[in-house]
């Protein structure tokens, strides 16, 4: 697959762009609805995405050859969905030819989220939250 295949396979939903972390104890991730400062919130787009690695260090970058390791994604994640052997789900934009889909389905994080900027890293834990999965493939 090329780079652009593998980039078109992302569908905007934005949820890889939000802050979790580990209980240490347990292992669990623990998802929240503080987005990365970088996130158009509302494009659900990074808006510095070729500088993104430069400009958040920790930012996670999805490569082809590192597919396994993408359970930590959202089941509707077109990596993952590919990752464990499904086809993409019936919204996604590759199939509908229509980016807003994503938005339109209720996957995206679109008006559900905030930035990293307006929450203090003590405070995080109360942002937890659960995503319901949703869609259909």
């Amino acid at each position: 697959m090329s780079e652009p295949e593998w980039e078109a396979l992302c569908d905007g939903c934005g949820r890889c762009c939000l802050r979790s972390f580990e209980d240490e104890e347990t292992g669990m991730v623990y998802s929240t609805n503080v987005a990365c400062h970088l996130l158009d919130t509302r494009a659900c787009r990074c808006r510095y995405y070729s500088r993104r690695k430069t400009l958040v260090p920790e930012c996670s970058q999805l490569r082809a050859q590192e597919i396994k390791a993408f359970r930590w994604l959202p089941i509707t994640c077109a990596y993952r969905c590919l990752a464990e052997g499904r086809g993409l789900p019936d919204w996604h934009p590759l199939i509908t030819g229509d980016v807003e889909s994503v938005h339109r389905a209720g996957v995206s994080v679109r008006d559900c989220v905030i930035s990293e900027a307006l929450v203090h890293p003590e405070d995080m834990e109360a942002h937890i939250v659960t995503w319901v999965e949703t869609g259909e493939w």
